[in-house]
């Protein structure tokens, strides 16, 4: 059997260290990248992995993205790292080199898998969960947080025809990190939203790391009502609530503790003290985040439920503020997102 054609759509902070995970284990990887800067830096001197004692130095094959157009021939997975703000045009890009019985993974937050499927159909298409953190603010340069033991991920089918292929992707993400095979993958996404709706933005609004924000008791509780918002959300979609983060069934059978379950998780096996969100990270850099599609499609959510969800309006409109220049990140800001949010309902 030939040797798999491999692409990693998206190589920032954790593109790049799945891109040079799977190269290391000898596959045919190709990573695929927009800032020209870390595409020339990786051809250079390889992609820098700095974990906690260890420095990992890997080459890797890379490409820009306005080469794409020069391709002969097509890949047969492609894990996609972009934002999720970029799945639309991202997959449009990629349609044309990905086989007619390839598989193009959405490797993202936010609800990405049905816009992925619209695109190139949903017998090409597999959703995926990631839980990896790290930091990118150097081209070629990553700042991986999340050991390979600490690095999860849920793969899912969403149409028939795929239904027995997910294992394809898995032995590859197991290279990564531990992988969980899920029935419903909307509604594990829809959980993972959950947990960065209670983290990403909201930390991202005082400039702070995410532990050093969720010690901050004011904080904790407002991002602990922003996460039961989205928890609220999915259920009412009628999604199950499934565990994540490689928790048991058990773990999030009480309704009233699984915002906080996810949250204390997250913070004692994931993050480190010093690791900043994906959010904070694109505002250093001047960039737009995911907030619509995060905090933003909770509002939405509960706009079409005929209900509210307050908190997350409130990070919404801060962080929208933020994204005009109109505020800087930072802890001052901590007031302004209480008051927006209101007291809690009693």
């Amino acid at each position: 059997m030939p040797e798999k054609k491999i692409a990693v759509l998206g190589a920032g902070a954790n593109g790049a260290s799945i891109g040079a995970d799977l190269t290391r284990a000898g596959l045919d990887v190709t990573l695929i990248e927009q800032w020209p800067a870390h595409v020339e830096a990786m051809r250079e001197t390889g992609v820098v992995i700095n974990l906690a004692g260890e420095t990992l130095v890997q080459p890797v094959n890379t490409m820009h993205l306005c080469e794409v157009a020069t391709l002969r021939e097509q890949f047969d997975i492609v894990l996609m790292l972009v934002k999720a703000y970029d799945s639309r045009w991202a997959a449009e890009l990629i349609k044309p080199h990905l086989k007619a019985d390839g598989l193009l993974v959405g490797v993202q937050n936010g609800m990405t898998v049905d816009t992925i499927a619209d695109v190139v159909g949903p017998e090409r298409t597999l959703g995926c969960v990631i839980e990896i953190t790290s930091m990118m603010f150097e081209p070629g340069v990553v700042e991986r947080h999340s050991a390979h033991d600490r690095s999860w991920f849920a793969l899912g089918s969403i149409h028939p025809s795929t239904a027995g292929r997910v294992e394809e992707v898995a032995q590859l993400l197991r290279l990564v990190g531990a992988v969980d095979i899920v029935d419903d993958i909307r509604a594990a996404k829809w959980m993972k939203l959950v947990s960065n709706a209670t983290t990403l933005v909201t930390t991202g609004i005082l400039g702070l790391p995410m532990i050093e924000a969720a010690a901050i008791p004011e904080m904790r509780a407002l991002m602990l009502r922003s996460g039961q918002e989205a928890l609220d959300a999915t259920v009412g979609l009628g999604n199950p609530v499934l565990p994540i983060f490689g928790l048991t069934p058990d773990a999030v059978a009480e309704p009233t503790t699984v915002v906080e379950t996810l949250l204390d998780t997250l913070l004692s096996g994931f993050v480190m003290p010093n690791s900043k969100t994906t959010v904070l990270q694109d505002w250093m850099k001047g960039r737009h985040s995911e907030v619509d599609d995060l905090n933003g499609l909770v509002v939405e959510t509960h706009r079409g439920l005929g209900g509210r969800a307050p908190v997350n309006e409130a990070v919404v409109q801060l962080a929208h503020r933020i994204e005009r220049g109109e505020l800087e990140p930072g802890i001052e800001n901590l007031a302004v997102l209480l008051e927006l949010a209101g007291e809690p309902a009693r």
